[in-house]
């Protein structure tokens, strides 16, 4: 039996639909992650699982008893309580009902009173039992945590482990955990893996981390388009049946819009012929029509330019015996460093461990306490700072991303910044909605649309996957790799590492700082270990999980053939006609050539945009003639609809 079952749901936020009619379930034992675009309603359904959000229309259903746990997102905040009082909150509804069956108990006296005990009492040993202390002592034991410590006096990765102990602490049925891996170093990361594999229960988890996904998930659900799909397997297996999935989805769409131009082109052709129409083909005309118009349009990919400049010189930095410590605490002991144009390395470690600072030291902005930096000639720098600072929350996207201009300039073309930041997956709307109001992904890609459209030879990105969704990171990946400056990035995500660097600064334990060559996975090879500030609780030991593969391809659908005409049904032929007004004739006498001109004039725009240089040319020799392409092919429908229209009227 499914733990919880969603059947139908739909939801809406103002006149933007998340979920229609989707159906969504979890079963015992499973791991599934969600994923989609940001804003596609993961978290939307994580809400709706546990209550707090309900859907417009549908039902959910749950198991009997179901305990459910949530790792929200954010740490928890430093408040000035122990590290026990903030997980025995995670037992709140067990202490309350405790404490109504004692008070219950020294007052019961009749026969409703004293079943009434025994219903609490069935429910207390179900949700753990008489001593909640015990459990509170055991979740502590387990995850090595600090009894007596303040939670204010614990860092981000401490914290973390509390909120975990806080939403295990009740043995839950289901455990939901939305991002849990943002803000979080790789050792933190590590050992989060191994305590959520081995959690006996279901977990919905919700994560941009591509190596946290693959690692735990036995299944994978995408909500694409209000849709609610489920892949079996892991990531990799959800990447392989997807490609086929998408590539079928084009190969119906295709065949369907190829009939529909038949049809489209016979109705036509009969406008110009002045022939009877078949009223059947006609219906079915309308049929296919109907149809193409609900269909759900695949989501545009992201399209990304970086801005391009001059070289820098050969020499892009160059660090000399630098040491540096901080709080008499050692950073930095003798390191050299040569940074040469076109290098992308990757920094790696652990919170605390001194990678800002290496940064500061390295950009100029800090001196160390011995050596030196010398900074190469010709040099132009983009910073990307995790911190956000640089944007002006009330005002607009489109403000933040063009300084309160209509038009930014890039790669020596000129582009209207709505038209821009579609490449970055900002509906118009969305484009023009004060900064405060967006989704912690959404403030990101504006950050790095505001970036890219700076000139600059040399990128720092400091932690710039955090709240991205998978398929924009993709695609960040891809313009990095071809960015011919020099990149520097800092980031906790092992597969952004992996995919973009070519070699890597690792701070490793006992104080030092190696560059190796390659990314993440090629540090990890050979055994070294990373620099942690704290105590780790516990060895991490992560596996890989099992793959669950079968071929789920969706059959290809047949294009059904059109509706002849019933026998009772009359055709035009047999049917008497109606003589139409002077004024309606005249405009249906007329229209078969309106409809042959503007058919001439769609062929000719459509030549235009077929062109392989087309999309190459400035937005502002693109964008008219794509509005006039769109305009006239609305032009034809309209003018089509109307000879139909009147057809119709005169044949009565």
């Amino acid at each position: 039996m499914s733990l919880v079952r969603c059947d139908n749901l739909s939801i809406h936020f103002g006149d933007r639909g998340i979920l229609s009619e989707a159906d969504f379930s979890i079963e015992p034992n499973e791991r599934v992650c969600l994923i989609g675009r940001n804003g596609a309603g993961k978290s939307t359904l994580l809400k709706i699982v546990t209550g707090e959000l309900l859907p417009d229309s549908g039902a959910v259903h749950y198991q009997d008893n179901l305990r459910v746990s949530v790792l929200d997102q954010a740490l928890p905040q430093a408040e000035e309580l122990t590290v026990r009082e903030v997980v025995g909150q995670g037992l709140a509804a067990q202490t309350d009902l405790l404490a109504a069956y004692s008070q219950l108990s020294s007052s019961a006296e009749s026969a409703d009173d004293l079943e009434a005990l025994e219903q609490m009492q069935s429910r207390i040993d179900t949700m753990g039992g008489w001593r909640p202390e015990l459990q509170i002592e055991a979740i502590m034991t387990q995850l090595a945590l600090p009894a007596e410590a303040l939670l204010s006096d614990l860092s981000g990765g401490w914290r973390r482990r509390v909120a975990l102990a806080k939403a295990l602490v009740s043995k839950p049925d289901l455990l939901l955990l939305d991002e849990p891996t943002n803000h979080l170093d790789i050792a933190t990361i590590e050992w989060l893996e191994h305590e959520v594999r081995g959690y006996k229960g279901s977990v919905i988890f919700i994560t941009h981390d591509r190596a946290f996904l693959q690692k735990l998930a036995t299944r994978i659900v995408e909500i694409d388009r209000g849709r609610i799909i489920s892949w079996p397997g892991n990531y990799a297996n959800y990447l392989r049946l997807k490609e086929q999935a998408l590539a079928d989805e084009d190969t119906r769409n295709a065949l369907f819009d190829k009939r529909l131009a038949q049809e489209e082109t016979w109705i036509r052709q009969g406008i110009k012929a002045r022939r009877t129409r078949n009223e059947g083909r006609v219906r079915a005309l309308k049929a296919l029509r109907e149809e193409r118009s609900k269909r759900l349009a695949k989501q545009g990919k992201a399209q990304i330019q970086i801005a391009s400049s001059e070289e820098s010189g050969r020499k892009v930095i160059e660090a000399r015996a630098i040491t540096h410590a901080y709080s008499d605490k050692p950073l930095l002991q003798n390191f050299k460093l040569k940074i040469m144009r076109g290098d992308r390395i990757g920094i790696i470690g652990n919170n605390g461990v001194g990678k800002t600072t290496l940064l500061r030291i390295l950009l100029g902005q800090l001196t160390p306490d011995s050596g030196s930096v010398k900074i190469g000639t010709n040099l132009t720098i983009g910073y990307f700072d995790q911190v956000r600072e640089g944007l002006e929350w009330d005002k607009s996207v489109a403000f933040n991303v063009a300084n309160g201009k209509d038009h930014i300039t890039i790669n020596g073309g000129d582009r209207h910044v709505i038209g821009y930041l579609k490449g970055f997956l900002f509906t118009p709307e969305r484009a023009r909605t004060a900064i405060k109001h967006l989704s912690g992904g959404e403030v990101n890609r504006v950050l790095l649309a505001k970036l890219f459209t700076q000139t600059n030879n040399l990128m720092v990105l400091d932690e710039p996957t955090n709240d991205l969704d998978i398929e924009m990171l993709e695609v960040l990946e891809e313009k990095l790799v071809e960015y011919a400056g020099t990149l520097i990035v800092v980031s906790h995500d092992r597969d952004f590492v992996d995919n973009v660097v070519t070699s890597t600064l690792v701070f490793e334990e006992n104080n030092q700082l190696i560059e190796y060559q390659g990314g993440f996975a090629d540090w990890a090879s050979r055994g070294r270990r990373l620099a942690v500030l704290e105590q780790r609780p516990g060895e991490t030991v992560t596996h890989q999980p099992q793959d669950h593969l079968q071929d789920t391809t969706p059959s290809q659908q047949e294009t059904p053939s059109p509706v002849e005409p019933k026998a009772h049904v009359q055709t035009s032929a047999n049917r008497s006609s109606k003589k139409l007004s002077y004024k309606l004739q005249r405009e249906l006498d007329a229209l078969p050539d309106t409809i042959a001109g503007l058919e001439d004039k769609v062929a000719e725009l459509t030549g235009e945009t077929s062109a392989a240089d087309f999309y190459s040319q400035d937005f502002a020799v693109t964008e008219p003639v794509l509005s006039a392409l769109a305009a006239t092919q609305q032009a034809l429908d309209t003018a089509t609809e109307r000879w139909i229209e009147l057809e119709e009227m005169q044949q009565g």
